[in-house]
């Protein structure tokens, strides 16, 4: 059974994964790209990168509407819980725990991070996400490193990586990362948003298709792909 993903602009996606709704950095409030109003997403997990704002986004209200468990970084699970969120879990970088929809691994990323309101988000991190021996992998806001290699050697279907510069690593970086992970299907995020962060999306990919192995996959925010 495939994996079905909603991209919700920026660095947003909603999963459909063994029958759940998974959503991961729901940013819509204040997103320019976004197709779609945080009333109108189901949700029974919510992953979460880090805590700016443009990827906590929308998760409390979300997750007080639909009784959504919030996964992230023992910062966010505390976060979240004195913000009113009942069903948190807590995980770390190199940790990983089998949710009832897939295995949810969080690993390194190169990041900074801190809640809307200033305090200490934790670590930044990317999420694996392992779904009936499928693996996925959600780099979250990073630089290039060349430990993204050992995430690669996990056996990476897909992968979500930022080319919007400035922010986190860019094009001409995020097609390194494609050679060092070696996914079958790589995806951009954080870019065009904002300003600061405008891409050509159809130049990245180019380079994607004549420098690596894999396939560039793009879609506009709302559109839908299947891995």
């Amino acid at each position: 059974m495939g994996i079905h993903i909603t991209w919700l602009g920026h660095s947003g996606f909603a999963l459909k994964v063994n029958g759940a709704h998974v959503l991961i950095d729901p940013f819509l409030t204040g997103n320019p790209l976004a197709t779609v109003e945080p009333e109108q997403l189901e949700a029974d997990f919510i992953l979460l990168t880090h805590a700016h704002a443009d990827h906590v986004g929308d998760t409390v209200a979300i997750a007080k509407r639909t009784g959504a468990m919030v996964i992230g970084v023992w910062e966010v699970h505390a976060w979240m819980q004195n913000h009113g969120v009942v069903h948190t879990h807590a995980q770390n970088v190199g940790g990983g725990y089998a949710h009832p929809f897939g295995h949810v691994k969080f690993v390194r990323a190169d990041h900074s991070s801190s809640f809307p309101d200033g305090s200490y988000g934790g670590t930044a991190c990317g999420i694996v996400l392992t779904v009936n021996g499928t693996r996925l992998y959600f780099a979250g806001d990073t630089a290039l490193f060349s430990d993204m290699r050992l995430v690669g050697e996990l056996g990476i279907e897909f992968a979500a990586l930022p080319i919007g510069d400035n922010f986190t690593m860019g094009p001409s970086e995020s097609v390194e990362a494609t050679k060092l992970i070696r996914p079958r299907g790589v995806f951009p995020v954080h870019y065009n948003t904002f300003p600061a962060i405008q891409q050509d999306a159809a130049g990245w990919a180019q380079s994607i298709h004549t420098q690596t192995d894999a396939r560039a996959i793009i879609v506009d925010p709302g559109g839908s792909f299947s891995v």
